[in-house]
C-alpha cells in the first residue's frame, strides 16, 4: 500500500500577513534611509562649496582678481587668456558637480555677495532660486 503524502504549505492568509508586515517595515525604514542620504548629500555639497571658496580665494591672491562669471569655475582648471603670467593652476583637477550631479552656478560679482562671488548648488530639484538651493551662507 502506498500511503498518501501530506504536503505542508503556507495558506494564502499567512502569505498575505507576511507581505503586510514587510510593507509596514519598508514604509518605516525606506524614508529614514533616504532622509539620511539627502542630509549626507546636502552636507557634502556644503563642504564642496567651502572648498571652492578657499580655492577661489587662492586664485584671487595669485591673480589679483576672481574669475569672471563668463570664465566660471573652469578658470580653476584652465588658464584664462589674460592671466598667462600669473596663473599657477590648475587649482583643482576638475570642476566638481554637486551631489545631485548638477553644475555649480558661479557668479562674480555675486547676487548675495556683490564684493566677491557666489557659488550656488541648485539642490535636489535642479531649479535655481528655490528653497533647496545651497550657497556659502547655508549652515545645514
Amino acid at each position: 500500500m502506498i500511503r498518501g503524502r501530506r504536503f505542508r504549505a503556507f495558506t494564502l492568509m499567512e502569505l498575505l500577513l507576511v507581505m503586510l508586515i514587510l510593507i509596514v517595515l519598508a514604509s518605516v525604514v525606506v524614508p529614514i534611509y533616504f532622509g539620511h542620504m539627502e542630509r549626507s548629500r546636502r552636507q557634502a555639497t556644503i563642504v564642496d562649496i567651502a572648498m571652492l571658496e578657499q580655492t577661489l580665494a587662492r586664485f584671487e591672491i595669485e591673480n589679483g582678481r576672481f574669475p569672471t562669471t563668463g570664465e566660471g569655475l573652469a578658470a580653476l582648471v584652465e588658464c584664462p587668456a589674460d592671466l598667462t603670467d600669473s596663473w599657477h593652476g590648475p587649482y583643482v583637477k576638475r570642476v566638481p558637480t554637486d551631489k545631485w550631479g548638477h553644475d555649480y552656478i558661479y557668479k562674480c560679482p555675486g547676487d548675495k555677495d556683490v564684493k566677491s562671488f557666489d557659488v550656488v548648488s541648485i539642490g535636489r530639484d535642479g531649479m535655481e532660486g528655490t528653497a533647496d538651493d545651497i550657497d556659502k551662507y547655508t549652515t545645514e
